[in-house]
């Protein structure tokens, strides 16, 4: 029978990391994707389910926690059941479970953290507790190889930020966002553009059909910050439809959505430059929900080009919340044996920086 690292002892399991081609079953529960995969060697994804919620909350206008909670629990142990299915492994092949530990909603975390919990005691096998966007930056590695030092641009729904990551799983911010991030943006200005949520792909298609630009304000913030700040121009595209209308003209939303995501990119993309060539970077990688636009993706693959920076991006299906990403980012700690005793607790304000690895 394997060894189970018990709650709170810290049991010595160092000799399972030496096992290359394990297979870990990872549960993602953060927000409204009930996802769960199976990864073989931390690379090689067998399975990878994702049941998304967005149907649900639409009606709300974004997402509203308890529903998404209870969605979870209803779904979890049929994706469970479909991911040993798609993977053809069962139970027993199991060699260790990860799940997202924080941040994110502390109800939709419990739910998967539970399951996660009853498996690995059940199964006899080490849980390792997981941070969200570890996962999203490491998705790259299930795509290719990640040089280091490397920068990592994250932009989600609830996350903008610039980690430097100068070795393997150590992670340090070095530039986030002040009050809204990217993604968050992008759906307070689809609702005033009359978009459906999630708005974030309406938004992108219609600036990519825009003839025209209305040019909005970039907030650059101080000149040696890496900080980001979208709130103002939130504002800014707000403040733009009711000047149109006080005029008795119909706002041109296209060239709306055009000069929007123009700033977005224009700041995102500029700091992340400029902080790769500060910190002297490998590789620049993009993560993330919002890693999926089509104007952003296009940006910075020409600046890395013009650049000369090897630049990773996930395939769409990495970029939002997934299993997999959390099953690679899991791999990290599986290594190098640092297990997680099962009395964790869900950490919706878990810091990237804190969960870094040991050695």
């Amino acid at each position: 029978m394997r060894k189970r690292q018990e709650a709170g002892k810290g049991t010595d399991m160092s000799g399972m990391a030496t096992k290359p081609d394990y297979l870990m079953l990872a549960i993602e529960t953060s927000c409204d994707e009930t996802s769960v995969a199976v990864v073989k060697g931390g690379r090689q994804i067998l399975s990878n389910i994702v049941s998304s919620q967005i149907e649900t909350h639409r009606q709300f206008g974004g997402v509203v926690p308890e529903i998404a909670s209870r969605k979870h629990v209803e779904s979890i142990t049929v994706i469970i059941e479909e991911a040993f299915k798609k993977a053809g492994v069962s139970p027993g092949d199991i060699d260790t479970v990860a799940v997202t530990q924080g941040p994110g909603l502390v109800g939709a975390l419990l739910v998967g953290i539970v399951a996660a919990k009853s498996l690995a005691l059940a199964l006899d096998v080490p849980l390792i507790g997981t941070h969200h966007i570890a996962g999203h930056i490491y998705a790259n590695q299930l795509i290719g190889d990640i040089l280091y030092p490397a920068l990592a641009l994250v932009v989600s729904g609830g996350h903008t930020e610039l980690v430097l990551i100068e070795k393997e799983g150590q992670f340090r911010i070095v530039g986030r966002t002040r009050d809204d991030a990217v993604g968050e943006a992008y759906d307070k200005v689809a609702r005033a553009l009359k978009f459906p949520y999630p708005g974030g792909p309406h938004v992108d298609r219609l600036a990519h059909e825009a003839q025209d630009e209305v040019v909005l304000p970039r907030s650059w913030l101080e000149p040696d910050s890496y900080d980001f700040s979208f709130s103002g121009l939130k504002s800014a595209v707000l403040a733009e439809i009711n000047r149109s209308r006080m005029k008795g003209e119909t706002p041109d939303f296209s060239a709306l959505a055009r000069g929007f995501q123009q700033s977005v990119i224009d700041v995102v993309t500029g700091k992340a430059m400029r902080a790769a060539a500060e910190f002297g970077v490998r590789q620049l990688l993009l993560c993330g929900g919002v890693a999926a636009n089509r104007g952003l993706r296009e940006t910075l693959t020409a600046l890395c080009r013009e650049a000369n920076l090897p630049l990773l991006i996930p395939p769409h299906v990495l970029c939002t919340d997934n299993a997999a990403m959390i099953g690679a980012a899991a791999d990290l700690k599986w290594r190098r044996s640092e297990f997680t005793s099962l009395d964790m607790k869900a950490e919706p304000g878990f810091s990237l920086e804190d969960w870094s690895v040991k050695g």
